[in-house]
């Protein structure tokens, strides 16, 4: 009663102080262990809009650990370790910098600084993996830095990975895969490549707000292996992130991008009178997106949500960086209704239920590009491009820790297209919706399990039926439009199994195997096994 108590009052504190923002990333184990006590109706985990605070997480930490009671022992012992990492630790005055030394929370850190109005951590990465099967064979190395702080009411990180990957079929590994995309530094040799990932961020926060201006990658909704409205397939963006609260049940939610479109714009490029064979000076069509999206919460455990975007291109204007703005009526206006001159616009939807049937969480996403109302149900006139993700799983289902669950995703010919090819929904030309992009369905079936603490082990079916891309003739003039997986061009199927153990905070062992077949439109196939075997010390 006395460890409840104090727990109680630590959370009342952290949100009285109003504590700094610093975004964790997605990746981190920390998420799925939220998500399982979410389902379970144990605390409320706002992870729709992901990356979420570090702040929040251990505001959710620290009340799972109020009612600890409640937890199975793998559990329990997964709070504790987890609190190492995230349990706030009180400033001093006389805070000195330390390093490759364990923290307040017995944490081991590569430095660190605990001042009362100034805290600074930093760790080293560093990974290895090797990739075989299926046409691949190669090693992928990593190494880089992150380092994190706190100064005043201002929260501040910064993340960089180096990666570097020899051997042969790294140019397919990330092929309709949900693999993030990669740039390129330099490309010597098809043996060889290497590229970098970069995250950072600097936020204000107050009450019950924040504004984050950073880069990274924002994912909105909910998917197993895929997600319709915001994904981290593309590479990371620079954005403004604008975070609100007004009440208990509300939370709003706007971001402002800034994408490259990968599409060289000739009137703007110019050459530079140098005489050597690259004077032209390159500039490309500057593309952005803006979305915003409202967050209702009725009760405990149900979120309905909806949103809507815009990727605009070629000049940045002052419309789309107005948060409550209503997008789509606003371009109309500003493009005279014509739609050369228009944006693409999307309206998105998203319902989760969590435990409102016991340790069960549903959920629904509806991704809309574009419809035409008045004959949504009619065939020949109808223009319904169009996703949804119907989904959910049940945890603790005959053993603890067990979760199985289950998802179809299917998403309609033409979406995330546009007219003008500056503005599709994509990222240097990864989609920034799913990764299978449009005209496509996939069920799948998966199991979550964790024996001991800290070892995750999980098993996925996956099916899916691809069509082709069309043409934008019968995306914009076609009627009726193409039928669902029109110019058909594949099935496939693959099993997939995993497992994961975090010896320590940050520092992970893990290893898939895979089984892909696949059948193309002209009845032949191919089969085919690709087994990961990584350590890494630092998320990927």
């Amino acid at each position: 009663m006395k460890r409840s108590l104090i727990t109680f009052v630590l959370c009342v504190l952290i949100t009285s102080v109003h504590a700094q923002t610093v975004w964790e990333n997605y990746r981190s184990e920390v998420y799925p262990y939220l998500y399982r006590m979410a389902q379970k109706g144990l605390v409320e985990f706002s992870d729709l809009i992901q990356p979420v605070s570090r702040e929040d997480i251990s505001t959710r930490l620290l009340q799972l650990d109020s009612v600890r009671n409640q937890l199975t022992d793998i559990e329990r012992k997964e709070l504790d370790f987890y609190l190492k990492e995230y349990r706030p630790i009180a400033g001093t005055d006389a805070a000195r910098l330390k390093g490759i030394q364990r923290d307040a929370n017995k944490r081991l850190r590569g430095l660190f600084y605990h001042g009362k109005d100034f805290q600074l951590y930093a760790d080293p990465f560093g990974s290895i993996m090797r990739v075989s099967g299926g046409g691949k064979n190669f090693t992928q190395m990593s190494q880089g830095f992150q380092f994190w702080g706190k100064a005043g009411k201002f929260g501040f990180q910064f993340y960089y990975r180096d990666y570097t990957e020899t051997g042969s079929g790294i140019d397919s590994f990330r092929k309709e895969s949900p693999e993030t995309g990669m740039i390129l530094q330099y490309n010597t040799s098809p043996k060889s490549q290497n590229y970098a990932n970069i995250r950072t961020n600097i936020s204000y926060t107050w009450k019950n707000g924040q504004i984050s201006i950073g880069q990274d990658q924002i994912r909105w909704g909910y998917g197993e292996n895929g997600r319709i409205v915001l994904s981290d397939k593309a590479p990371s963006y620079p954005y403004i992130r604008f975070d609100y609260q007004p009440l208990k049940w509300l939370r709003f939610n706007y971001t402002h991008a800034w994408l490259n479109s990968n599409i060289i714009d000739s009137g703007r490029s110019y050459g530079t009178g140098s005489g050597v064979s690259t004077s032209t000076r390159i500039l490309f069509v500057p593309k952005y997106m803006a979305t915003h999206s409202l967050i209702f919460t009725p009760k405990k455990g149900l979120d309905i949500a909806i949103g809507e975007s815009i990727v605009y291109s070629d000049q940045l204007d002052f419309g789309f960086l107005i948060p409550i703005n209503f997008f789509k009526i606003y371009d109309n206006n500003r493009s005279n209704y014509d739609i050369r001159a228009g944006s693409n616009g999307q309206f998105f939807t998203q319902v989760s239920s969590r435990n409102h049937i016991k340790n069960t969480h549903l959920y629904a996403s509806l991704f809309i590009d574009e419809i035409r109302v008045s004959t949504i149900f009619n065939p020949a006139k109808s223009r319904n491009q169009l996703g949804y993700t119907l989904g959910g799983s049940v945890t603790d289902l005959l053993l603890p820790y067990l979760t199985l669950g289950t998802e179809y995703t299917r998403v309609n010919p033409f979406v995330y297209s546009n007219i003008i090819p500056a503005q599709f929904y994509t990222q240097y030309d990864l989609s920034l919706g799913d990764w299978m992009g449009n005209n496509f369905d996939r069920v799948l079936l998966f199991a979550k399990y964790s024996p001991i603490p800290r070892l995750r082990l999980y098993a996925r079916y996956q099916h899916i039926r691809k069509g082709g891309a069309g043409t934008l003739i019968q995306q914009y003039t076609a009627e009726p439009q193409p039928r669902f997986l029109f110019d058909f061009q594949k099935k496939r199927t693959d099993l997939f199994f995993q497992a994961g153990y975090e010896f320590m905070n940050n520092f992970y062992l893990t290893g898939s195997y895979q089984w892909l077949s696949q059948t193309l439109a002209n009845g032949t196939g191919s089969n085919g096994s690709t087994l990961q075997i990584g350590i890494s010390y630092g998320l990927r």
